[in-house]
């Protein structure tokens, strides 16, 4: 595919001149302290990544990038640019995928590409970008970068002055001759705080002296931490494991950071290769440091329930000087006038007889209320129409939106264009997405979400098996056709949408949906404390509880030298011999060993990165744990016995996760790919293994019955071949 690189003309020759003089620098260089004096004079670069690589906002994003989503009736990427203006960044790199043309006409018409910017921003496109690692080799091959430069995402929301990180960062670099590769900005938070979600929870063990990493762990799904033990036997003489600090997603780096994207393809996220700078530290001797602030404000907008916590930040003047009154982004028509309560009106805003703004509320330009509504703890876009008799709380209504009369709507999202007809309720973590109408009197219960694009268009990837025939696709595409259209049971009489999700404490693919676009709040939950912690009796000995039998420990110890396998790249042979250890010691049958080393290696990808994924994301990181781990499979898995032990853990899993029910025959084709299991057993299992209704159901998934039937053809065709 193509890629696009805009710049200006007055950009294009600044980044010329800039680029000659970093190359005749770096050859001319030949007194002591040259090198160290240009680092000083180069300007302040940062890498913006306006792209998230997933797909926590669909089906919001699928009209608009989500650094382009108003937050305070600003979009997310201006606050981006405005906090790296302020911190004294000149040179800005905005990589945009996903829409990147409605990114790159934002920023044209933005202040930051006027002459008088004091930031030059050029924008660069490419439909390849799939993660951040690809942006940072594509960096490091247009050697774009001179110095150190600050990375970020376009999403994140910050007023911290990053000035003292950035002089640690450079005084450690001369003093260590460039060892510190990057440091990490945290900001003191406590456990539980609602600026911190638990997607990003970490825990971090650092040098108390020098601010070193030693350990980095996202904690979420776990309930049992794990350290190396090289962090306790470090030279050094004081360190800390520390909770209370929330990642701002803001990282200065040295120009060596893209280099090392480029030498390690298995890079793809920050978080790879900060896991992969610890690993290899003794080898590749560079060093990752973090600087910790009490003051300031930083957060990244990475689910809904971090929307409406940032969006409250804002409006509450936690972000000051970034407040709605400021105008910073210098736009026609986003003025307004402050007032007591955090109330904010903008211009040509008109408000109905009786109506009340409690505390905290911003609305947009030209926005019409009607009478006797009440409004608190929420934000109104430009030229809205509110109805009478409307109650706003927490509700985040975006521009162009006509809200009928008689309307509730709590803790919910309302794109751009929508129509709420009379007598709607909207239950709390609402989303309709843009051009949706709803209603008449019609209540959406909690969690529902409305988009014009009809929900298999999402899910055909997914869907889809690639043991499905030809004219099999082709019904299955008919049958989605007959189905789109509107259902006035889901949006009302004058409704037009489909629905995306109806949350239902029985239907675990809504949940999961719902934490995927929520994302999932850190609720500390006194019932869930790691079993290491301190007992309350002082006479109490420290040891697992009662609740944890033999198994169960023994499935966490088989987790624990799993995790650190991959950490340290330990051989198959030590693994299966600490496994076997653990057998004996916790008097374990081979058929449990079998079925608990199953579950633990299906379970990993939810165990890292939460219950939230996609069956795509979830296969896309089980299949290469499946490769890795295959011998230490096939070390237990002999005896025809041992594959139908195998097989009904596999059976236990999916019927826990029938979210995930897309990605079982692409997981079950790939462990007889790998000869984990064998075409005889997997058939054997099929024919005789269903024993409850949940099992039968199971096996009358369309794509399972197309796996087997393709094994039976296939074993007919050898016995054939055979004879």
């Amino acid at each position: 595919m193509t890629q696009l690189v805009f710049v200006s003309t007055c950009e294009s020759n600044m980044a010329a001149r800039g680029a000659k003089q970093g190359r005749s620098g770096a050859v001319l260089s030949g007194r002591k302290g040259a090198d160290e004096q240009e680092e000083e004079e180069q300007p302040l670069q940062a890498v913006l990544v306006a792209d998230s690589f997933n797909r926590r906002f669909f089906p919001v994003t699928k009209d608009q990038p989500r650094a382009l989503l108003p937050l305070g009736n600003v979009a997310m990427v201006d606050y981006t640019l405005e906090f790296l203006t302020s911190t004294g960044v000149q040179e800005t790199f905005v990589f945009c995928c996903w829409m990147a043309g409605e990114i790159k006409e934002h920023l044209l018409r933005s202040k930051w590409c006027r002459p008088s910017s004091p930031n030059t921003v050029h924008i660069i496109t490419s439909e390849q970008y799939r993660s951040l690692g690809d942006v940072l080799r594509d960096v490091d091959a247009k050697s774009l970068l001179r110095s150190d430069f600050v990375l970020i995402y376009g999403d994140v929301v910050s007023n911290i002055d990053i000035s003292p990180a950035l002089h640690e960062h450079r005084h450690r670099r001369k003093m260590e001759k460039n060892v510190s590769v990057m440091t990490m900005i945290f900001k003191e938070s406590s456990p539980g705080h609602k600026s911190r979600c638990e997607e990003d929870d970490v825990i971090v063990a650092m040098d108390s002296k020098s601010q070193r990493i030693l350990h980095y762990q996202k904690t979420q799904g776990l309930k049992r931490l794990q350290f190396p033990m090289n962090i306790f036997h470090n030279r050094s003489d004081e360190f800390e494991i520390r909770h209370d600090l929330l990642d701002c997603h803001i990282s200065i780096c040295s120009p060596q950071v893209a280099e090392l994207f480029t030498d390690n393809f298995d890079y793809q996220s920050r978080d790879d290769f900060v896991r992969g700078m610890l690993v290899n530290e003794e080898i590749l001797d560079n060093q990752i440091h973090m600087h910790v602030t009490k003051d300031g404000y930083g957060a990244r907008v990475s689910n809904l329930l971090m929307y409406d916590s940032v969006s409250s930040d804002v409006v509450r003047r936690w972000v000051y000087p970034l407040t709605p009154e400021a105008n910073f982004v210098d736009q026609k028509g986003l003025s307004c006038t402050y007032s007591r309560h955090n109330v904010y009106r903008g211009s040509g805003v008109s408000l109905g007889h009786g109506s009340q703004m409690e505390e905290n509320v911003l609305i947009g330009s030209d926005t019409n209320i009607g009478a006797n509504c009440y409004i608190c703890n929420s934000v109104i876009g430009n030229n809205c129409t509110i109805g009478d008799n409307v109650t706003l709380d927490h509700a985040y209504i975006w521009n162009n939106v006509h809200v009928a009369s008689n309307v509730m709507i709590s803790q919910s999202l309302v794109c751009d264009k929508v129509e709420i007809k009379e007598g709607v309720k909207l239950n709390r973590r609402c989303v309709l997405a843009y051009n949706v109408v709803i209603g008449p009197n019609i209540s959406l219960t909690e969690g529902t979400v409305v988009s014009m694009h009809h929900p298999d268009e999402e899910e055909e990837d997914d869907d889809d098996d690639e043991f499905l025939s030809d004219d099999a696709a082709v019904g299955h595409s008919k049958d989605k056709t007959k189905l789109k259209v509107f259902n006035p049971a889901e949006v009302g009489a004058c409704g037009k949408g489909y629905i995306w999700k109806a949350s239902s404490l029985d239907d675990t693919e809504d949940e999961e949906i719902s934490q995927c676009l929520w994302g999932l709040v850190l609720n500390p939950d006194p019932e869930s404390e790691s079993e290491d912690s301190e007992p309350e009796d002082p006479d109490d000995p420290v040891i697992p509880s009662p609740e944890l039998d033999d198994v169960k420990v023994f499935q966490l110890e088989v987790l624990g030298t799993l995790q650190r396998g991959l950490e340290e790249n330990i051989s198959f042979d030590n693994l299966v011999l600490e496994i076997n250890s653990l057998k004996y010691a916790y008097n374990i049958t081979l058929k449990e060993v079998m079925q608990i080393l199953t579950r633990v290696v299906l379970e990993y990808p939810l165990q890292q990165q939460g219950p939230q994924l996609t069956p795509s994301q979830y296969v896309a990181l089980l299949l290469p744990l499946l490769k890795k781990w295959a011998p230490v499979f096939k070390n237990y898995v002999k005896r025809a016995q041992d594959h139908l032990d195998c097989l009904s853990a596999f059976e236990e899993h999916f019927l826990e996760q029938e979210s995930h029910w897309a990605a079982m025959v692409k997981v079950l084709m790939n462990m007889y790919q790998l000869e984990i299991l064998e075409e005889e057993t997997i058939l054997r299992w099929f024919s005789q293994g269903a024993t409850t209704d949940e099992s039968r159901q199971l096996r009358k998934n369309q794509g399972l019955q197309k796996f087997i039937q393709w094994l039976e053809e296939a074993e007919e065709s050898s016995e054939e071949e055979g004879d």
